[in-house]
């Protein structure tokens, strides 16, 4: 089958129900997505599916055939960093830094359907993605830097 992946096309022989984290880790190289719960459940995994938030790690490969997944290598361009992924940086966000990835996925996915979002739509769009360090308000605070607000 072939997967869009981070604008590139890649054809990968693979069980239809292989999980699409497994895939992008083992067949594809792209590691930035952890596995966390193997569950959906803390959101380590995150990626976008035409530009949707979803966990990598119980989604079906066959699922996503044919449609345009980004994963967290496929946020920086041209070797500089995003503009999201400087303000995680700049307010010192991560302790761990294992929920990253899946972190910055999702506030890209929100800050792309709203961009100036309130701490509410924040809270609400992170929902899916656990921080074991408890590092929230941080969170909160760079994607509104991110944001401009």
């Amino acid at each position: 089958m072939v997967l869009h992946v981070n604008g590139e096309k890649h054809e990968v022989a693979v069980e239809p129900d292989v999980a699409l984290l497994t895939v992008l880790r083992d067949h594809l190289d792209l590691t930035g997505s952890k596995y966390g719960c193997g569950e959906g459940a803390c959101g380590a995994c995150t990626v976008l599916i035409n530009g949707n938030t979803a966990h990598s790690c119980n989604t079906p490969v066959s699922s996503v055939a044919g449609k345009e997944i980004i994963t967290i290598e496929g946020v920086e361009k041209s070797e500089k960093l995003a503009a999201l992924q400087k303000a995680f940086m700049a307010t010192d966000v991560f302790q761990c830094s294992y929920c990253a990835s899946g972190m910055i996925m999702a506030a890209a996915a929100l800050l792309k359907k709203n961009p100036a979002p309130s701490e509410e739509a924040i809270a609400q769009a992170m929902n899916g993605n656990i921080c074991r360090c408890g590092t929230y308000p941080y969170i909160i605070k760079a994607i509104k830097l991110a944001s401009g607000l």
